[in-house]
């Protein structure tokens, strides 16, 4: 029969219905589903971006410059002429001074004793003035500084100070062999800012207490006779690189002690507008008479230095000057600053001083002239002749400062310096000093027969100090700083 499937096509269709569907003639399950996609264009490539330079570190601050580094200031009498140390590190810079002088007085004094002066003490003797050995210790903004003082300097600074005879503890055998002695700390405002408690040095009367760092070996009056250092608290304030201003609250006028209850007070002002011109003003109040709290004391103290020339090339290198007035008085306790009268005498002081120096063939050598005068009725600036032994605190009955007691005096000085090393100063002096009345070591000197006798507040039996009205002397000295 013809429509009849034959055996094999009915085994065909049988195998074909029950097959997987992957099997023979079936679509794949994605294209059954979706249709077919024409395949992405490749992605074009770009060009990489050149590389950036580095961006520079931000500005920082720009530092200030440090107060009165501007210029050159060795020139300044009173400030040294060293211009490195060797002994410098990040903490310590070290600092050695030795002072040697020989001085002849045309006086010929029998027992060597000079009188009136705070730097030159024996005739006819090589004399160590000063052995210093110390320096200036700076870490961290912590500052501090130490300087010892052996040799004459050890006896005759704390000599001239009376307020040890104030109250217990021996204070000028404490200080004896300290010249400058302070800590203290450093803040970073305005151009810098210091606070210092200690001994340090007061420049009252421009000359440095050490003598390398000067014009001179003596100077004048209102300069020997004032305060060369202080004992207290000062404050150090820059406004800027060229302007300090400096308070002090202190113990006394160049003392270990008060005098009294009351503390001194003062200030100093020093301004350097450019590299040839130096100005310091100072000013002090106290109480500074043993045992009469009612006796103030005002002074005013006033300096200017200035370097008109300078030529390196030149047989003169420089040429430079200083002037110095100084002006005070005491009143209360029996005395008045002026108009006075015989119940309250006028204590007052007056005096001046002035300097010329030039420096040749490079600044080796140097030739200084000048001198001063001061007027001081009461003597209460006079140095005690060390007449018997006599000291500031003990006073002498052969040189007194009683209220009204008159005192003028003047000198002059002619000082050749030869300057092998910025280190080292070979002197040579010639000084003449006069006064109103019997002041300084005569032919006879200044000490008993035997040696002192006695105290030095009364006087001898038999026998009187040999007083001068004048004094020619020359002085030879070596002096070191390193």
């Amino acid at each position: 029969m013809a429509n009849h499937l034959k055996p094999a096509q009915i085994m065909l269709i049988v195998a074909m219905a029950f097959a997987p569907a992957h099997i023979g003639y079936a679509a794949p399950l994605e294209q059954a589903t979706e249709p077919s996609k024409a395949p992405e264009p490749a992605a074009e490539s770009q060009p990489a971006e050149p590389p950036q330079p580095p961006q520079p570190p931000p500005p920082q601050p720009q530092a200030k410059p440090d107060p009165f580094a501007f210029a050159d200031f060795t020139w300044l009498s009173g400030n040294p002429r060293t211009k490195e140390s060797p002994l410098d590190t990040k903490a310590f810079t070290g600092e050695f001074r030795a002072d040697t002088n020989f001085t002849y007085s045309f006086n010929k004094p029998i027992d060597d004793t000079i009188s009136g002066s705070s730097e030159i003490f024996r005739s006819g003797e090589f004399q160590l003035t000063q052995l210093g050995i110390g320096g200036d210790f700076h870490y961290d903004n912590v500052r501090g500084r130490l300087m010892t003082q052996f040799g004459m300097y050890a006896q005759t600074t704390p000599r001239n100070d009376a307020s040890p005879g104030r109250g217990q503890w021996p204070l000028d055998t404490a200080y004896r062999y300290i010249s400058e002695a302070y800590g203290g700390y450093h803040w970073d405002k305005l151009y810098g800012v210091n606070l210092d408690a200690g001994i340090f040095m007061s420049y009252i009367g421009l000359w440095s207490y050490y003598q390398f760092d000067n014009w001179t070996y003596q100077p004048s009056y209102v300069s020997s006779n004032t305060p060369w250092f202080f004992n207290g608290l000062r404050i150090q304030i820059f406004p800027s690189d060229k302007l300090k201003i400096e308070p002090w609250l202190i113990n006394g006028w160049q003392s270990y002690g008060k005098f009294n209850h009351a503390p001194g007070i003062g200030g100093q002002v020093l301004w350097r507008p450019n590299g040839s011109v130096s100005v310091v003003l100072n000013n002090y109040w106290g109480t500074d008479t043993l045992g009469l709290p009612d006796r103030k004391r005002i002074h005013t103290d006033d300096s200017i230095q200035v370097k008109y020339y300078e030529d390196k090339d030149a047989l003169i290198t420089r040429a430079a000057f200083t002037f110095t007035v100084d002006a005070g008085c005491e009143f209360g306790g029996g005395v008045s600053c002026g108009g006075g009268t015989p119940d309250a005498p006028s204590q007052t002081f007056l005096g001046f001083m002035a300097y010329h120096r030039l420096w040749f063939n490079r600044d080796v050598f140097a030739l200084t002239v000048g001198g001063g005068a001061i007027n001081n009725p009461g003597r209460y600036l006079v140095l005690v002749p060390p007449i018997n032994g006599a000291t500031a605190y003990t006073g002498t009955p052969y040189f007194t400062a009683n209220p009204g007691d008159s005192f003028k005096a003047w000198d002059t000085q002619v000082t050749f310096d030869y300057l092998p090393s910025q280190f080292v100063t070979l002197r040579s002096e010639f000084v003449y000093r006069g006064s109103s009345v019997p002041y300084f070591a005569g032919q006879g000197g200044m000490t008993p027969p035997g040696g002192n006798t006695g105290t030095p507040a009364t006087p001898v039996p038999g026998w009187a100090p040999d007083l001068q009205k004048s004094e020619n002397r020359v002085t030879f000295a070596l002096l070191v700083k390193l």
